[in-house]
C-alpha cells in the first residue's frame, strides 16, 4: 500500500496494508498519507495490534451460503504421517548449499522453536554471499501433517512475532495438525533488517504533514531523499536486495528446510502478494495456499492508492452511521454531517496542532490520520475511535488520537519504536513498484483521489515522490501472475475491507489461473481469525482436509 501524502499504506495500518487481522503500502499525507497508499497491509499490525485479534475472537459466529455445493473439490496434500524427511530438490549447483543445509532449531517457549534459515543475499548471484532469514514455529499440538508458513502483512509486518499468537488466531484443527510457522522477511525484524533513523526522527517524520503545493512537495522530496540516504548508509547492500521476490525464493528454502514437498502458507494483506508471487515463480510447488485481504497484482500504484483511498473513505462512512446509531456519539447530524466534522478536525490541525498530555508531542494532522485510521481495520475497536473523537472535537483533547497513531506506528510510550516496519515498508515498496514523479500527472492523480474521497482522499497523493530518490532501481516483475499449473489458491476479501478493497480479492481470484474467491460479508481489514465460524471452516478445511470452498462462497 502506498504511504500517501506522508504515507500511510498496507501496513496492517503495512500495511495500512498490515494484517492486522488486524496490515501494507508507502507513507506520506496532506499529502502525508501517500505513501501509505501503496500497499500497507498491515495484517495483524493487519492485526493492527494483537488487542484486535483478541477482540476479533469474540465476534458472534456466522453461517455462509453459496451458489453451489458447500465444497468444489479435494485435493491430494500431506497426511497425517508426522514424517519430516526433506525431499530431495532438483536445484542449481549454486543453490544446493542452501537447501541442503541443517538448521539448528532451539526451544523459544514451551510449544515454540527458533532458529536461522540461510539464503542467498543475491538469488541472481548465489555464490556472492548469503543472509539469514529469522524463523519461529508453533509445534503442531496433534500429528504432524506439515508446515504452514504465514506472513501478517505489511510489507514490514513480523511473522516471528506474529506466530507468537497462533493459539488465539488459527483453528483448533489446523493448530493440531500442522506445525505454524512465522519468518521474517528479508529486511524485516530478524532478518537482516533494514535501519533508517533513529527513534527521535521517527517522531519528527512521523508528526509531519505536507501542503500539495510547491514548498510543500519540494519539502516531502527532500525528505524522501534524506530518508533514502540514511537507509543506504544504516543498512547496506542488503537494501537493495529486500524485494517480494526475493523473500518468495527464501520462502521456499524455509519450505526446503522443514521436510515439505510443496508449500502451505497463509498470508494476510501484503502477505497475499508474498504468497501469489510465490505462486507465480513456483506453481508447481503450491500445497495448499490461501490469501486473505488480497492484493491485485495488476493495478499501478496509482490505481491501488485511488482504491485504497476509497476503501478507507467507506470505511469512516461506515463508521460514522454505526457511531450515530448509538449513543454518545461526537459526529451529529446525517454521516455526510459526521464526515465533515472529522475533516474539519483534521483540515484544522494542518495549522493549529492539538494539545495533548504529552506537551512535546502535539496531535498533527498526520498523526490524527493514522489515529483514525487505525481503528478503522477492525469494527471491534470503533469504540475507541469514539472516544478518541470526542476527546479531540468536545474536549480539545488529542492525547487518545496521538496513543491511537503511536499504536499504528509501532511506537511504545517510552518513546521507543518496536519495530522496523515503517522503514521496510518503505525499503521493500521502493524496490517493488514506484508512482509517477511527473508533477502533473501528480497533481491529476491527487485530484482524482481527493475527489472519490473527500474525507481521506487527501492522505493519498503524490506517493511517488517517497521512492524518487531510492538508491536502488526498482525490480521487474518476473513471474506468471495467473500461477499456471498450481493447485487451488483460495483468495478472501471482506465487502468493507479500508486497506485491502474487496475488488482487489476479486482480481486476485480472477487472475489466477486456480483462484477460488470466498467472500466475507462484513467490515474491518482481512477475515480468518476474526470473522466467524463459515471462514474458520473453510480455511482449516482446506489446510487439514483438502477440501476446496466452492468458488463464490459467501459467509
Amino acid at each position: 500500500m502506498d504511504r500517501g501524502i506522508h504515507g500511510v499504506g498496507c501496513r496492517s495500518p503495512g500495511s495500512l496494508t498490515s494484517f492486522s487481522p488486524v496490515i501494507s503500502a508507502s507513507n506520506d499525507l496532506p499529502v502525508r498519507a501517500a505513501l501509505f497508499s501503496r500497499r500497507r497491509t498491515a495484517g495483524p499490525q493487519g492485526w493492527v495490534r494483537f488487542a484486535t485479534v483478541l477482540a476479533g475472537a469474540s465476534l458472534v459466529l456466522a453461517g455462509c451460503s453459496s451458489p453451489g455445493s458447500k465444497t468444489q473439490s479435494t485435493v491430494d496434500g500431506p497426511s497425517a504421517s508426522g514424517s519430516t524427511s526433506a525431499p530431495e530438490e532438483d536445484v542449481a549447483a549454486d543453490l544446493v548449499e542452501f537447501y541442503d543445509q541443517d538448521v539448528d532449531w532451539a526451544e523459544c517457549g514451551s510449544t515454540f522453536e527458533c532458529a536461522d534459515v540461510s539464503v542467498p543475499l543475491d538469488w541472481d548471484a548465489p555464490s556472492d554471499g548469503a543472509i539469514t532469514v529469522g524463523v519461529r514455529r508453533h509445534l503442531a499440538d496433534g500429528v504432524k501433517m506439515g508446515t504452514v508458513l504465514i506472513n501478517p502483512g505489511g510489507p514490514g509486518g513480523s511473522g516471528v512475532n506474529f506466530v507468537g499468537y497462533a493459539p488465539f488466531i488459527f483453528g483448533d484443527a489446523l493448530l493440531e495438525s500442522y506445525d505454524i510457522l512465522g519468518f521474517d522477511p528479508r529486511g524485516v525484524g530478524e532478518s537482516s533488517p533494514v535501519t533508517c533513523l533513529t527513534d527521535e526522527e521517527k517522531d519528527v517524520y512521523n508528526a509531519k504533514s505536507y501542503v500539495p503545493d510547491d514548498a510543500g512537495l519540494a519539502a516531502m522530496e527532500a525528505d524522501s531523499t534524506y530518508i533514502a540516504g540514511r537507509c543506504a548508509e544504516e543498512t547496506g547492500d542488503v537494501l537493495g536486495e529486500v524485494d517480494t521476490q526475493s523473500s518468495a525464493r527464501d520462502m521456499d528454502v524455509i519450505r526446503a528446510v522443514v521436510g515439505d514437498a510443496q508449500l502451505n502458507y497463509l498470508g494476510f494483506s501484503y502477505g497475499t502478494q508474498l504468497g501469489a508471487t510465490y505462486a507465480g515463480i513456483y506453481p508447481a510447488k503450491v500445497g495448499r495456499m490461501v490469501l486473505d485481504g488480497a492484493i491485485d497484482l495488476r493495478l499501478s500504484v496509482q490505481e491501488q492508492s485511488l482504491q485504497q483511498a476509497v476503501g478507507f473513505e467507506n470505511a469512516l462512512t461506515a463508521y460514522v452511521e454505526d457511531c450515530q446509531a448509538g449513543s454518545g456519539c461526537p459526529l451529529t447530524g446525517t454521516a455526510t454531517d459526521g464526515k465533515a466534522q472529522v475533516k474539519t478536525l483534521l483540515d484544522g490541525l494542518l495549522a493549529n496542532p492539538m494539545p495533548t498530555d504529552d506537551s512535546e508531542r502535539p496531535l498533527t494532522q498526520t498523526l490524527a490520520f493514522y489515529g483514525i485510521a487505525q481503528p478503522l481495520y477492525a469494527q471491534s475497536m470503533w469504540p475507541l475511535l469514539t472516544t478518541a473523537l470526542e476527546a479531540a472535537i468536545v474536549a480539545g483533547d488529542g492525547s487518545e488520537l496521538l496513543e491511537s497513531a503511536d499504536s499504528y506506528n509501532s511506537r511504545e510510550p517510552d518513546g521507543t519504536y518496536s519495530d522496523n516496519q515503517g522503514e521496510a515498508f518503505r525499503a521493500i515498496g521502493c524496490l517493488d513498484a514506484r508512482g509517477e514523479t511527473d508533477r502533473a500527472t501528480m497533481d491529476a492523480e491527487y485530484a482524482a483521489i481527493v475527489a472519490a474521497a473527500p474525507t481521506m482522499g487527501t492522505f493519498f497523493g503524490y506517493g511517488g515522490l517517497g521512492c524518487k530518490n531510492w538508491p536502488y532501481p526498482e525490480v521487474a516483475q518476473d513471474f506468471d501472475l495467473a500461477a499456471t499449473g498450481a493447485a487451488p489458491i483460495v483468495v478472501i476479501g471482506t465487502t468493507n475491507d479500508p486497506a485491502t478493497p474487496y475488488v482487489w480479492a476479486q482480481g486476485l481470484a480472477e487472475q489466477l489461473e486456480s483462484g477460488v474467491l470466498v467472500t466475507y460479508e462484513g467490515e474491518g481489514h482481512t477475515a480468518y481469525g476474526r470473522s466467524n465460524s463459515c471462514i474458520i471452516d473453510a480455511v482449516d478445511g482446506y489446510f487439514v482436509d483438502g477440501a476446496v470452498p466452492d468458488d463464490g462462497l459467501m459467509c
